[in-house]
């Protein structure tokens, strides 16, 4: 898949909402730590919108056990409906992540890698230096930080808007209601990937729009 410009990802850990998310997004993203049988979900999917795949691990925010976790995304990476998976910068940097990542250019799937932030948000320089880092190992680098002043959603915007610059594909957003707003916004200053709940009760990360509202005010906002 290319991130060239923004696509809107829709969160689930059931891929029979699919049909749900046609209207708004561009791509569904399978939960698949938050997922029954993701392998099974996988095979016996016929539906429109191509996937990226995460299998978040319990030490990143998500639910997955380290065993297995990566052996799952490779089988899932080979699935012809798999467009882009996603992978932890902490993981991709020990080398850990070199297999999935060969697999997945062998198939033509984008590699996200990517780092979450959940205590608040890091300087700018760390913040500049996190994006390039993730944005060398993989296709698309995505920063997601905990916002708690709109000082921090600025930071963030900077960096984004400098990682762009560069010439690096990122995905940003800062989580938590002072940061809200920068899913958004982050388009207009460079980020490729939105994310949103298919059903509005199932968020997978604090401060998310639901899809439709997302979808909506990235539209009105000019940033897609």
């Amino acid at each position: 898949m290319n991130f060239s410009s923004f696509r809107l990802a829709a969160s689930t850990a059931d891929l029979t909402e699919e049909p749900a998310a046609r209207e708004h997004a561009d791509l569904v993203e399978l939960r698949m730590d938050l997922a029954d049988e993701p392998l099974t979900q996988l095979s016996n999917y016929d539906g429109e919108l191509p996937l990226l795949v995460t299998n978040r691990p319990e030490w990143e925010g998500g639910e997955a056990a380290d065993a297995g976790r990566l052996a799952a995304l490779e089988a899932a990476v080979t699935d012809d409906a798999v467009a882009a998976v996603d992978v932890e910068l902490a993981t991709a940097r020990d080398g850990d992540a070199d297999g999935l990542i060969e697999t997945a250019h062998e198939h033509d799937v984008a590699v996200v890698v990517s780092t979450h932030d959940f205590e608040g948000t890091p300087g700018m320089g760390d913040l500049q230096e996190m994006l390039r880092e993730a944005a060398q190992f993989g296709d698309v680098g995505k920063l997601a930080v905990t916002a708690e002043t709109p000082d921090d959603v600025l930071d963030l915007l900077v960096a984004t808007r400098a990682a762009t610059v560069e010439g690096h594909t990122v995905a940003t957003m800062a989580m938590g209601e002072a940061g809200r707003h920068s899913r958004a916004v982050a388009p207009l200053y460079g980020s490729r990937i939105g994310y949103a709940p298919v059903e509005p009760t199932n968020a997978t990360a604090p401060g998310q729009y639901d899809l439709a509202t997302l979808a909506d005010l990235v539209a009105e906002l000019g940033g897609q």
